[in-house]
């Protein structure tokens, strides 16, 4: 059985807090590093500071061992409903991945959902990433994971999100 990596998945929570409260955790990039099982941070590229469809970050991450950076681009913003981005390919990198967050009201609250899409990645790519970063091969418990930590950020008492 040849190891691949996982090629789309999503989760989502109900957190008890108003979308325009969520929203504004997870629409400021540079704060991912709070909740990201991945992500240790990222800051924004030629003079962006807000997500707006064709701006750039680059992301920092760490996951056992393996660090690496990429760079993001802003694919969709309808705030308050929805943010997407993808990893920019390069030499090193070729793969590159969609990532998306949705919001709903959901009651007094927010349905917070997070969904990855690998949009491409050539063969060797895959099979070495799945070897290298088992998580990746199912990424749905870390989509979980990071969803739970918004929701306990946001929900904890005197937050100031």
């Amino acid at each position: 059985m040849v190891l691949r990596v996982g090629k789309s998945c999503e989760a989502s929570i109900v957190i008890d807090a108003p979308v325009q409260v969520v929203w504004a955790l997870v629409s400021d990039v540079t704060r991912t590093g709070e909740w990201s099982v991945e992500c240790r941070g990222a800051e924004w590229l030629d003079g962006a500071s807000v997500p707006v469809k064709g701006a750039r970050f680059r992301g920092r991450n760490r996951r056992n061992a393996t660090r690496w950076s990429r760079v993001c681009e802003v694919l969709e913003v309808d705030a308050g409903q929805r943010l997407a981005w993808r990893t920019l390919p390069t030499r090193l990198l070729p793969d590159s991945t969609r990532w998306e967050f949705e919001l709903s009201p959901a009651g007094a609250g927010t349905k917070l959902t997070e969904r990855m899409q690998v949009l491409q990645i050539p063969g060797f790519y895959d099979r070495l990433f799945a070897a290298m970063l088992p998580a990746h091969r199912d990424r749905t418990a870390d989509l979980e994971a990071d969803l739970g930590r918004i929701k306990a950020r946001i929900e904890a008492p005197a937050s100031t999100v």
